[in-house]
């Protein structure tokens, strides 16, 4: 992007949008609605601050919220910018902490191959596995007291400290004590949660300043993307690494988005970067996403929270015209007929599905729906995270990978040992391999390989491990190792029968391989193509391995459509109890968990480019409900008139 690239470029943002990008040499607040081209501001500027420092040695940080937006950031850069995707680091908080201790965590005991721990699952058995082996007695719910880590974790409160937060002395004594071992187990391990990368990040910069002036050299700029969702450890530490004179802070923010709360977000948050650094405020309040009509029932919507920065703009959209049949309310007797009508008005509405969504503040209506559709033939998928691969080939790719990193992890090598068998028919025991590298100094992965050499005369199983023999058992050639398993496996799907049993194996491996793909791109972009081995399965652990397949409906809670967009959206299941919450009720109508109920159906409906349907019925689950206050504010049902 030369010079007079940039010009043009910039003649096409909007004054407000151009003047975030110029602004330099102060703390800068954009307060950027939906659909105000917030991405297109960080890019430009981003790029802007590179054409224009080009004899300057400084890189810049910038740091999202999800691996999306850090994904979708890169590509527009690599389009923008190619030649200097190597100044900037573009990633999640947790991406930028396990950068940090992978390459100082050393200091504070943190060894550079460390695993991350993401699922539930796994973190459980560390959890109960750590209160087994250290003989802690409690009777405290299990189920509750990892949240209760997870959340001292996010106010920055160490084991050694937690004893004192709690009222009941002997509550906290036991916690402090649980978690204590927890942090021990993780220890042994080698491995993290997410929690602890923000935790350990905060410990070593302040244990270690040297690293923070470090730091503070390198990232001469810092862009940060959906400000309003950090929570309190995010922000401090945010806060140690520019201090309190950083004049190059750059942060986006939307205050009627704040949806997670429960993940230690809040108002609060905007308002104290607006103490802290005193910035000069930008206001994004064009929206080129959503029509006129949508714009204005979220307007009124939102103007009934209280927890909003003064002064702020409504916002107006790009294109001002009205559609009378851009919104439509539906009304229906139950929820099996809402979810059987709006499916059948789908399948005769719509060829790209693709294109539109179906939002519910929760999964239980959304199971409804996706019965619903597969009853009339559509394909429907509700998306969620997935944190691992489930096809046995990945499984065996993603196991050899493992044990390169983490040379003796023996769940790892009964992973290896046992998909091979089952994609090869060849056998070798995990103890066998043990006992063989107790007498060697090899790694678990090539006394596997020299075992399983000796176990087969398939000159075809025996072209696979000369492949991992080459470029694992010898080096740590990871990418080349990847692609040509990928491909072998692949060629293998090719020559079986249709009616042979083993082809369940294969089963979603087409899909993962695509997404394998994927996050491999991203992952290289971020880190760039020499990134080692253990950065890239760090990096790797931290993404999720979803696959959403073409020419399907697509089902979302309203926290998994955020940043997102479509043409059509279908907000279903709006009443009372539902969205809102039951519990946000019990709280009050002025309460702060009404208001966040209130931050939910503004960033559903605000997911619309073209049409928005909302829905709801007067029973659910056999419980007679009334049509949702949000109906009422957003001026679709007047209270004055019947409705059911």
């Amino acid at each position: 992007m030369n010079d007079l690239k940039t010009i043009l470029e910039l003649e096409t943002l909007n004054p407000s949008q151009r003047k975030a990008v110029k602004l330099v040499e102060s703390p800068v607040l954009v307060l950027a609605g939906p659909g105000s081209g917030k991405t297109r501001v960080l890019t430009f500027r981003i790029a802007q601050i590179l054409e224009s420092t080009l004899d300057h040695n400084f890189r810049i940080l910038g740091l999202t919220f999800t691996h999306d937006a850090s994904d979708e950031m890169q590509n527009r850069l690599i389009e923008l910018v190619p030649q200097y995707m190597d100044k900037m680091f573009l990633g999640t908080y947790h991406s930028f902490c396990a950068d940090v201790l992978r390459q100082h965590g050393s200091h504070i005991g943190i060894k550079p191959n460390f695993n991350i721990y993401s699922q539930d699952m796994d973190l459980k058995k560390v959890l109960s596995d750590s209160i087994r082996k250290n003989h802690i007695e409690t009777n405290l719910n299990q189920d509750k007291l990892l949240p209760t880590i997870k959340l001292l974790k996010s106010f920055l409160i160490f084991p050694e400290e937690s004893e004192n937060v709690f009222e009941n002395k002997n509550q906290g004594k036991i916690i402090s004590e649980v978690y204590s071992a927890y942090e021990n187990r993780l220890k042994y391990l080698n491995a993290l949660d997410f929690d602890s990368l923000i935790l350990n990040t905060y410990k070593l910069f302040k244990k270690y300043p040297a690293f923070i002036k470090r730091y503070r050299k390198v990232y001469k700029h810092i862009c940060i993307d959906e400000f309003q969702d950090t929570n309190f450890a995010q922000y401090e530490l945010i806060k140690l690494l520019c201090g309190k004179t950083y004049q190059n802070l750059f942060v986006v923010a939307d205050d009627d988005q704040i949806i997670y709360q429960w993940n230690g977000a809040s108002h609060q948050r905007i308002t104290k970067f607006i103490t802290d650094y005193s910035p000069k405020i930008i206001q994004l309040p064009v929206n080129y996403r959503c029509p006129q009509d949508i714009v204005d029932i979220a307007n009124k919507l939102i103007s009934h929270n209280f927890f909003r920065q003064k002064n702020k703009l409504p916002s107006q959209s790009a294109s001002p015209e009205f559609n009378q049949d851009n919104i439509r309310l539906l009304h229906f007797s139950n929820l099996k007929t809402e979810a059987k009508d709006i499916s059948y008005e789908i399948n005769n509405k719509f060829e790209k599905l693709e294109d539109l969504v179906i939002l519910a503040r929760n999964r239980k209506i959304l199971n409804e729906f996706q019965i619903a559709l597969r009853e009339v033939g559509i394909n429907a998928v509700i998306s969620q995270r997935k944190d691992d691969f489930e096809s046995t080939p990945m499984i065996w790719i993603l196991s050899a990978l493992k044990l390169v990193n983490d040379k003796n992890n023996k769940d790892v090598l009964e992973a290896l040992c046992g998909t091979f068998y089952q994609l090869t028919d060849v056998k070798t025991n995990p103890k066998e391999v043990i006992i063989q590298s107790q007498t060697s100094n090899l790694g678990y992965l090539q006394n596997w390989l020299e075992l399983s050499f000796t176990r087969t005369d398939d000159p075809n199983v025996k072209k696979i491990l000369n492949v991992t023999m080459e470029y694992l058992g010898h080096q740590k050639e990871y990418d080349k190792f990847s692609d040509l398993a990928i491909n072998y496996f692949s060629d293998s799907i090719l020559h079986k029968e249709p009616d042979d049993p083993s082809i369940e194996k294969f089963a979603d491996f087409e899909e993962e391989k695509i997404v394998w793909y994927e996050l491999k791109r991203g992952i290289k972009n971020s880190l760039g193509k020499n990134a080692t081995l253990e950065a890239f399965l760090q990096e790797l652990q931290m993404h999720s391995k979803e696959h959403v397949p073409k020419n399907s409906v697509i089902l979302m809670t309203i926290h998994g459509s955020k940043g997102k967009e479509f043409d059509h959206v279908y907000l279903v299941g709006l009443v009372e109890d539902l969205l809102p919450s039951f519990q946000s009720i019990s709280k009050g109508h002025e309460s702060p968990e009404m208001e966040e109920e209130r931050r939910n159906c503004f960033v559903a409906i605000t997911r619309a480019k073209k049409t928005l349907t909302l829905s709801y019925s007067n029973n659910y689950y056999g419980w007679r409900k009334k049509p949702s206050r949000f109906l009422y504010e957003m001026g679709l049902l007047d209270k004055n008139e019947p409705n059911c």
